[in-house]
């Protein structure tokens, strides 16, 4: 059998079998008539050691001049390993370098990094432990999100990036620009005129999308990169992510927090029990309370107040804000990590927002002042999940839009969902990152994804 990874290898054990691996070199240290290499092939936290002895034909030339970041082909015998600390060890037979790393120039030694600093390569910080750890983890959770939707029924569908509406109303999108020679050669556009013949802009949402595809199939979702235009640097905020959007047909705003609440549970669950040694990591290094943050999401309900009781809390608790809370405010950070961590000391549903502060889809309440509208806050994080029940009588949707000064005609086939076998329908928006934050503990968002888009950086 082939073991091609060291993940496997040190799963399966397979002792005093002829092994072939490949992977970099982490470290090496000499003995008297030996050395051990320290290898490590990205499929595990855990690296797999080497024992190479001065038998071996190219010891002196090559083996004893190995460093950090090498890249090695090691063949030969695994044997239990009579050192405390790990169970086996190979025994090379043959050691092939593919490529050398100058130690005098390669950034990645054998210590800590900063992360501030890890961001300005990170072509290579996916090769350190931590981030290492967080792209096995944000690989898992990606399909762990596809396996829950998968089994209660959703169908995937692929929304677009490049839109021609603007699903918040906020205006913070970024403006996709062809250059004008482009546009000179394309037949029937004048020249700087519009690549699509209409203003087109990167998405912040593919909610409005994804509506028309459960007016069809009942229940999907999507999973797809999002663009945000906003000019803000906290530890919380990037200009490229990801969301998760479910949106179903007959759910109302009650349905939909069940179904937040599910899935959330059911990443976290899959995180615990599929990647325990990567989560180990953040949990000894980063937050010794992870574990106890993590399994407190799964025993417990969450709770779920409105927006107004949760004001009402906030103007009533003896912390000093830095910003004002006042009914028909949005909440801010520290409201909502006042209110899941200190008062309910859980995850947090806060519903029936203030409509003058939500986008014009979004239900509106019996009550005409507020919408159906929820957000889950976490403790550490804030708010992870945005929802609400969507608008689904024609004309009040069509006062809302005319209220909120929005085109009609742009959204014609909008309200087209509404004139033509409308239905209570509702969803959410899960920001990956932040959950990825939120799992791993981290405490700035940029070490989360891969490469990170801020205001001022956008490298690779």
């Amino acid at each position: 059998m082939q073991y091609d990874r060291i993940k496997d290898i040190l799963a399966k054990e397979p002792l005093n079998e002829k092994i072939e691996i490949r992977g970099w070199l982490r470290t090496r240290r000499d003995a008297k008539d030996f050395s051990f290499l320290e290898l490590n092939d990205g499929s595990c936290l855990a690296n797999l050691q080497i024992i190479a002895s001065s038998d071996l034909g190219n010891y002196q030339d090559v083996i004893v001049k190995l460093h950090t970041g090498c890249s090695l082909k090691v063949t030969g015998e695994l044997k239990e390993s009579p050192a405390k600390g790990q169970k086996i060890e190979l025994h090379a037979e043959e050691i092939d370098i593919y490529g050398w790393a100058d130690p005098e120039i390669y950034p990645l030694q054998k210590k800590r990094h900063s992360y501030e600093f890890l961001r300005t390569i990170a072509h290579l910080r996916p090769r350190t432990n931590s981030l290492g750890a967080i792209a096995r983890i944000r690989s898992s959770l990606s399909f762990s999100v596809h396996q829950f939707f998968h089994t209660h029924g959703f169908v995937y569908v692929h929304t677009p990036i490049i839109t021609t509406i603007d699903c918040e109303g906020a205006g913070e999108m970024f403006k996709v620009v062809a250059p004008e020679d482009v546009l000179n050669d394309i037949s029937g556009i004048q020249s700087n005129a519009d690549f699509f013949g209409k203003p087109a802009n990167l998405t912040v949402s593919g909610q409005l999308q994804a509506e028309v595809y459960a007016m069809a199939l009942g229940k999907v979702y999507t999973f797809g990169p999002t663009f945000r235009a906003e000019n803000s640097n906290t530890s919380r905020h990037l200009a490229e992510f990801w969301m998760v959007e479910p949106e179903m047909a007959f759910y109302d705003l009650a349905d939909n927090m069940n179904l937040a609440e599910s899935f959330l549970k059911y990443l976290v669950r899959h995180t615990l029990e599929n990647d325990s040694e990567d989560l180990h990591l953040f949990a000894n290094f980063v937050d010794k309370n992870l574990y106890r943050k993590l399994q407190n999401i799964l025993e417990e309900p969450f709770s779920r107040i409105t927006y107004t009781e949760a004001i009402k809390l906030l103007q009533k608790s003896p912390q000093k804000f830095d910003f004002p809370v006042e009914w028909g405010t949005d909440l801010q950070a520290e409201h909502e990590r006042y209110l899941c961590e200190e008062i309910f000391d859980r995850p947090l549903f806060v519903t029936d927002y203030p409509r003058d502060i939500k986008p014009f889809y979004m239900r509106i309440n019996d009550d005409n002042a507020t919408v159906a509208a929820m957000d889950l806050l976490l403790p550490g994080i804030g708010e992870i999940i945005g929802g609400s029940q969507r608008e689904e009588r024609y004309d009040v949707l069509v006062s809302r839009m005319q209220e909120m000064h929005l085109n009609l005609d742009e959204y014609n086939w909008y309200l087209d969902l509404r004139r033509y076998g409308t239905v209570i329908h509702s969803g959410f928006g899960l920001g990956f990152e932040r959950f990825l934050q939120f799992i791993t503990a981290m405490k700035n968002i940029r070490e989360v994804i891969p490469f990170p888009r801020t205001p001022g950086s956008a490298l690779y």
